[in-house]
């Protein structure tokens, strides 16, 4: 791949994860003090386990990019890291990690993850997807629009797609569930992640006035 495609893609990968923080970021204030306790999509995570985990994952992403080991890292964000006021955690974790990766040529790194080392582009794009699934998990949970954004579920859907029968295997994923060859892409997408979802219209409210 050429420097300048390498550029182009490293930009629309740091441009999707951005918009993929910002459409799981929008549902998080809207969840109602009693449904931090409700359960989600993700069997055995209440809404607030599952708004830890994805804030969890974000803290992780500043000290990866600054070359840590997941041994280095250690237990500091196991357990609870949303602190009393669950949005205000999650935002905070959303800042450091998109700042961490808007530092120039921050793609162009490697980072040390617990299965081995992977470049930061796919780092960045593993995180991508986990929060478009989980934006629907938390959607799904709290009764809030679980239309996802379309170039996201395209994104989600070309990424997944060559591995997604492995997924399962990881024990990170529930088996995935079989959808009509007509289906819409965000069914397909959350098929492929082991997500029963009724179909959804080519509509996009997020950009819709």
């Amino acid at each position: 791949m050429s420097r300048e495609r390498a550029e182009r893609r490293h930009r629309e990968v740091l441009r999707l994860y951005a918009e993929a923080l910002a459409s799981f970021g929008r549902r998080v204030p809207a969840v109602a003090r009693n449904q931090w306790q409700a359960p989600t999509p993700c069997a055995g995570w209440s809404v607030r386990d599952l708004v830890n985990h994805v804030a969890a994952e974000q803290l992780w992403a500043p000290e990866l990019l600054l070359g840590a080991t997941p041994a280095e890292v250690g237990d500091r964000f196991e357990g609870d890291v949303l602190g009393a006021d669950p949005a205000a955690g999650w935002a905070r974790a959303a800042a450091g990690a998109r700042a961490a990766f808007a530092v120039p040529d921050a793609l162009a790194l490697t980072v040390h993850l617990s299965y081995g080392d992977r470049s930061a582009l796919d780092y960045c794009t593993q995180l991508t997807i986990d929060l478009v699934v989980h934006t629907w998990d938390l959607a799904r949970a709290t009764g809030q629009d679980s239309h996802l954004a379309p170039e996201l579920v395209e994104f989600g859907l070309h990424e997944v797609a060559p591995y997604a029968d492995r997924l399962a295997a990881t024990e990170r994923f529930a088996a995935p569930v079989p959808t009509a060859p007509n289906a819409d892409p965000q069914t397909r997408l959350l098929g492929l992640v082991g997500r029963h979802s009724a179909p959804h219209p080519p509509v996009d409210p997020e950009l819709a006035d």
